[in-house]
């Protein structure tokens, strides 16, 4: 497979499983992995923020990388995430990437102190040095500061091949995508517009609740770019009400609904992520499933 085929389409942002011990738990991850495959996702973007990557420490991230890597064997590339406090550890977990075997890495920008465009540059392309793979980073909410500017400063990263941007605001990608052109590979990050967002711009999508239903959002995606619209309105539709009615309790109905769906069984995540929130019951979260799996029938 070729560079230009590599880079698009669904790749669900891969849940790390949690044991008791608020470690991996690496037979439910291999679990997982072969589900998604199996499926025919794209891709997947491994220690995001769903998988929970700033919060595990430098070893338990080298590991399930390599877990994710051994598990896939090839057969989908694996992109990782490797934003951390510090540039130095980030630097150190692309050098890692690199030699276990990634087809490209992504970070966020800084975390905790804020320090403007310049130090989100410096960040991302002393990460992109380490690795020397497709760099594509991943940007949470708006833009800050001179827009056109930092997207002109990213096309000079090393290694640039794309983003993954996580924003409601379409008109934003449309903005990166037109300024770009076809220089860079966006990816849409906000899983409830995954159909939109191809309308401006995108390459593919990278998301949470591909975790749960990768071959249906796939299906959908291809649908509606051959002009299917009357099932990926009715798809879409459903889709966000179910985001929108699930995001207050998100992890706790994830760790239902991939028992549900796929017998996998996640575990509980990293204290304080998710703590406090109401759990749900196995008729609640089948429910749910049967809803979004009726759009794809009627």
């Amino acid at each position: 497979m070729n560079k230009e085929d590599l880079f698009k389409g669904l790749w669900p942002a891969l849940i790390t499983p949690v044991g008791t011990n608020e470690k991996p738990e690496l037979k439910e991850l291999q679990k997982l992995c072969e589900v998604l495959v199996k499926q025919g996702v794209d891709g997947l973007y491994v220690l995001g923020s769903t998988g929970q990557g700033v919060l595990f420490g430098e070893e338990d991230r080298k590991e399930v990388l390599e877990v994710v890597l051994e598990c896939v064997g090839g057969r989908v590339p694996v992109m990782a995430q490797l934003g951390c406090l510090t540039t130095k550890e980030s630097v150190r977990l692309a050098e890692h990437a690199a030699l276990s075997g990634v087809a490209a890495v992504s970070s966020v920008g800084p975390i905790y102190f804020a320090g403007g465009q310049q130090m989100a540059i410096h960040h991302y392309t002393e990460i992109a040095k380490a690795a020397q793979l497709p760099f594509f980073p991943y940007q949470l909410g708006v833009i800050p500061g001179n827009f056109e500017e930092f997207i002109q400063a990213i096309l000079k990263v090393p290694f640039i091949e794309g983003m993954k941007l996580t924003t409601g605001n379409l008109l934003e990608i449309s903005r990166v995508h037109n300024i770009a052109k076809d220089q860079l590979k966006l990816f849409s990050g906000a899983d409830e517009l995954f159909c939109q967002a191809s309308l401006s711009g995108t390459v593919g999508a990278i998301g949470t609740f591909y975790n749960l239903w990768g071959q249906e959002c796939k299906y959908v995606l291809h649908e509606f770019q051959k002009g299917n619209f009357q099932l990926a309105s009715r798809f879409m539709l459903k889709f966000q009400e179910i985001i929108e009615l699930v995001l207050p309790n998100i992890w706790t109905f994830l760790k239902e609904a991939m028992l549900v769906k796929h017998q996998v069984n996640i575990g509980n995540t990293i204290s304080p992520l998710g703590r406090g929130q109401t759990d749900w019951t196995e008729s609640q979260v089948a429910a749910i499933l049967a809803s979004l799996e009726q759009t794809l029938q009627d």
